[in-house]
């Protein structure tokens, strides 16, 4: 239930947003507004005021179904109007009121993702600290000579100005720019151990083909941070019970490998399990203050078809945390900087679709996205605003696609007008919308295959 009404509020809202910047913008242009929908189908509530603004009669409606929205503008080209109000007809106005009539439904959703990420940032979040476990074998980071507990203290791009890190999430965030840019992106570390700051260089310019799926941190090799090798629940009759190891042990060695964070344990295990059959370990664990040596043999499970070892016990405490707020300019313009960032890397990812750079099981629709709803809403609600914020880009971002269905291109129709002097004709206008129909119904049985493969695959 919580996924539904997560899912209908994070839709209903984007949608009504992006319809009201088309509304405020022509109702300032003066043109008369007709209807205002959020929802196709049976109408289930409606609503017109009172008191309009003057040569404005706009009726509110919901509908049943709340996929798209709607503005309905009086037009010469749906249907008759009175000649007293031509001047109000939304096809009889200037070229730059139709452009920005038609750019302000992206252009709002954009700026509700600015407010969004200002908000969280002045509500401030609890984010890990950043911290790093040890990367895992063979990886970038391990190449880089990091090895796990090292803290990041500043970070930046290729020859960029160093700039401090925060928390662990900004450290993700930068790996992701980074990997799918194409960017090396340097750190300033501490090792906590030594009190030694050094500074390594991640060579993200060298992936290949770097998609934005669940593989990318594996192949960086940071996959979280750093967490206490500490045991929590242990199953009954698991590898870790009838080893003799219980809840809050603290993992020290695991044969010849001295034990640095959780993650590093977990791989460990997940790879004990070669050929088919476990292989028998002595643990050096701390329990109470002191110190004990058990045999462990993991039991072998499957993980996508590859046999990997278990120990039917949680592994890693959770990570240190730190709260992260900023004040209230610094708040919104981070929010400006995070909107213009995820614009851009959005805008990446569809180009680097296109030409085949990167695969489109990337696409997502609107299974994912109630998932993923349903899922940030149990976080919290800093959790579910920075979900619509993300959601509220895409959908602006997308908006403004170059395809004839959408307002973008609408707007390649007026940039045809501003070069040529002449509109786009009627015959060339209905050829464009049915292949812009046809594109966007293809991008959605993509997307909606995609959501069935991660959801039931």
């Amino acid at each position: 239930m919580l996924t539904i009404v997560s899912f209908l509020v994070a839709l209903g809202l984007l949608i009504a947003v992006h319809e009201w910047g088309h509304y405020r913008v022509a109702v300032a242009c003066g043109v008369k507004v007709l209807r205002f929908s959020v929802g196709f189908g049976k109408t289930v509530w409606r609503w017109k005021p009172a008191k309009q603004r003057p040569g404005q009669d706009t009726e509110f409606v919901i509908g049943a179904f709340p996929l798209g929205g709607f503005v309905k503008m009086l037009d010469e080209r749906e249907g008759p109007v009175a000649p007293d109000e031509k001047h109000l007809a939304f096809n009889t106005q200037p070229l730059r009121s139709r452009a920005a009539i038609v750019a302000a439904g992206p252009a709002a959703n954009l700026l509700l993702a600015v407010l969004l990420y200002a908000v969280v940032n002045w509500w401030g979040v609890l984010e890990p600290r950043a911290v790093l476990a040890a990367p895992v074998a063979g990886s970038v980071a391990e190449q880089a000579g990091l090895r796990g507990g090292e803290r990041v203290e500043q970070a930046a791009f290729d020859d960029d100005l160093l700039a401090p890190v925060r928390s662990f999430e900004e450290v993700r965030w930068l790996l992701t720019r980074g990997a799918l840019d194409g960017r090396d992106l340097r750190l300033e570390v501490v090792d906590d151990g030594r009190r030694a700051r050094r500074e390594v260089v991640l060579a993200l310019s060298g992936l290949a083909q770097p998609d934005a799926d669940t593989q990318l941190f594996r192949r960086i090799g940071l996959l979280g941070p750093l967490t206490r090798p500490e045991l929590g629940d242990v199953v009954a009759g698991g590898a870790a019970d009838r080893a003799g190891l219980r809840k809050c042990d603290l993992v020290l060695r695991v044969g010849d490998l001295t034990v640095v964070d959780g993650q590093q344990l977990r791989e460990w295990i997940r790879g004990q399990a070669q050929g088919g059959s476990a292989t028998t370990a002595t643990w050096r664990v701390e329990r109470a203050g002191r110190a004990m040596e058990l045999e462990v043999t993991p039991d072998v499970a499957s993980d996508a078809g590859r046999a990997i070892g278990r120990v039917g016990a949680f592994v890693g405490a959770p990570p240190e945390m730190v709260e992260v707020r900023s004040g209230p300019v610094d708040g919104l313009w981070k929010g400006v900087q995070r909107t213009w960032d995820v614009s851009l890397l959005t805008l990446r990812m569809m180009g680097r679709m296109v030409i085949g750079e990167a695969s489109l099981k990337n696409l997502s629709g609107p299974l994912t996205i109630a998932d993923y709803a349903g899922k940030s809403a149990s976080l919290g609600l800093v959790q579910y605003l920075v979900f619509l914020a993300m959601i509220s880009v895409s959908l602006g971002v997308l908006n403004l696609l170059p395809l004839p269905v959408l307002d973008g291109g609408h707007l390649m129709y007026y940039l045809w007008e501003a070069v040529t002097g002449r509109s786009v004709s009627d015959a060339w206008m209905e050829r464009l919308q049915r292949g812009g129909v046809a594109l966007l119904l293809v991008m959605m049985s993509i997307a909606l295959f995609n959501d069935v493969t991660r959801l039931f695959g």
